[in-house]
């Protein structure tokens, strides 16, 4: 048997975090199998969904690794659905479904209660099919499903407190309980890995798939996964998008890595590691039940490592998004001529210690590329008190009177600088930073001076000078 697993997103939103940790998942899983991994697109929903989703779903799967024409599909779920009319009329043949016309109120009417599920009415009512009327699911009255769960042992729900539930609506159209089990058949999908968030659905999907006449596929539900206060994590309320963190400068290497430790370790007392290793050692059923943190603060240091592990050449490529405003990034703050290729280079190797997202290349180099520097007023004010003015004037004064521009001289002359006042480097270079890059930190400051060039660093601590008059 060929192993098949599937991946089943609704193009309705940015692509979750979690959603990509369970498509790593499921890609995994089918390459240790030497199975097939299949591409579900599920929309159905065609008030929700847009072009441009399902095109954001395949370039974020690219983006982590799952590159097309690697996978089955993309199928779409509104093509199957003839299948999925089908599959609902005979399970209303073989009087495994039946139809009803009941409406949330009359329920309530007959049970007292609006938490109550449906009361099957009309279980016996020999009802036909017609306008506003759904099919409803047959439900054993006795007797358990149990659910085999690669993760969660044997789940087991006992069918007298699973309701006749819907599987088609009043005006024909399949629910997504059956369509899903319908696709699912159809594409000879063998396992279901999915979210946590589904299992209370499997034992009626077990049920269509039972009176369907078919096995149903091996399951395996994987742990949700929460924010800080241990909530599932939301849209609305928590950073989840998967291109949001891409375009905030996060490597691919560095959130596949961090995304398959949710629920999941490789041996040994270690985190970050090649993705050979994750690929050769993830095993599903030692995947964790328990809900999975993410800790976005903890995918900021897994980055910063993965940043630093590069070579400084494979660094500066990674940078130019963020530096000439290409694709999805929002332009820098200086014009495309202004940047200069080669003292990026120069500064790469400094920058490169210091970032833990790509994004944060801009304010560490800004200063170069601009004509002036851009002023942080709150340092400006916390750093330019009495005496800066004096101080400025005697550093520029030994600047000029400089042979050599470069990051040794520049330092001993602004040290002898400051021992004639009585200060340590650290008090005496501040309001030199301030003056030239516009901020009290940043790149190593005289290694910056030597790159920006003696005329512009010049410049730039006279219009400082000026400043303080």
């Amino acid at each position: 048997m060929t192993v098949r697993v599937r991946f089943a997103p609704s193009p309705t939103g940015m692509f979750h975090v979690g959603g990509a940790r369970s498509a790593l998942q499921n890609w995994i899983y089918a390459k240790q199998q030497g199975g097939v991994f299949v591409l579900r697109v599920e929309d159905t929903d065609a008030a929700r969904n847009k072009p441009e989703w399902t095109e954001g779903i395949l370039s974020a799967l690219d983006w982590i690794g799952i590159s097309r024409g690697s996978y089955e599909g993309p199928h779409f779920q509104s093509e199957n659905a003839g299948e999925h009319r089908a599959a609902a009329a005979r399970l209303y043949e073989s009087g495994r479904a039946y139809y009803c016309d009941c409406t949330r109120e009359d329920v309530q009417a007959r049970t007292g209660s609006q938490y109550q599920g449906y009361d099957g009415y009309h279980r016996d009512r020999d009802l036909g099919p017609g306008p506003g009327r759904a099919l409803r699911f047959r439900t054993p009255d006795e007797g358990a499903t149990v659910v085999v769960d690669l993760i969660r042992g044997e789940p087991t729900f006992e069918n007298r407190l699973i309701e006749d539930f819907v599987i088609a609506r009043g005006d024909g159209s399949p629910v997504f309980l059956l369509a899903n089990v319908v696709d699912d058949m159809t594409m000879g999908i063998t396992h279901v890995i999915r979210a946590e968030e589904h299992l209370p659905n499997t034992p009626k999907q077990q049920l269509l798939w039972d009176a369907l006449g078919v096995k149903p596929p091996v399951w395996a539900h994987v742990p949700v996964v929460v924010n800080e206060k241990r909530q599932k994590l939301s849209k609305r309320r928590d950073k989840v998008a998967l291109e949001a963190y891409r375009e905030e400068g996060y490597l691919a290497d560095a959130m596949r890595n961090y995304l398959m430790l949710l629920g999941w370790a490789p041996s040994g007392d270690r985190e970050i590691v090649p993705w050979s290793v994750i690929e050769e050692e993830f095993r599903l059923e030692e995947v964790n039940p328990s809900p999975a943190f993410f800790d976005e603060k903890k995918l900021r240091a897994f980055n910063g490592e993965y940043i630093r592990a590069l070579p400084v050449a494979e660094f500066i490529d990674a940078c130019q998004p963020w530096l000439t405003g290409t694709g999805t990034i929002a332009p820098p703050p200086w014009q495309p001529e202004e940047y200069d290729v080669e003292a990026f280079a120069a500064v790469a190797p400094l920058a490169q210690t210091r970032l833990a997202v790509l994004s944060e290349i801009v304010p560490n180099v800004d200063f170069l590329f601009l004509a002036s520097p851009l002023i942080d007023e709150a340092a400006w004010t916390k750093t330019m008190k009495d005496g800066s003015a004096e101080l400025l004037d005697d550093a520029v004064a030994a600047f000029e009177a400089l042979e050599s521009w470069d990051a040794e001289s520049l330092k001993s002359t602004l040290e002898a600088v400051g021992a004639d006042r009585g200060l340590k480097l650290g008090k005496t270079q501040a309001p030199v930073r301030v003056a030239v890059t516009g901020r009290t930190i940043g790149l190593p400051l005289f290694e910056s001076l030597e790159v920006l060039g003696r005329e512009r660093t010049l410049t730039r601590m006279r219009a400082a000078r000026l400043r303080l008059v």
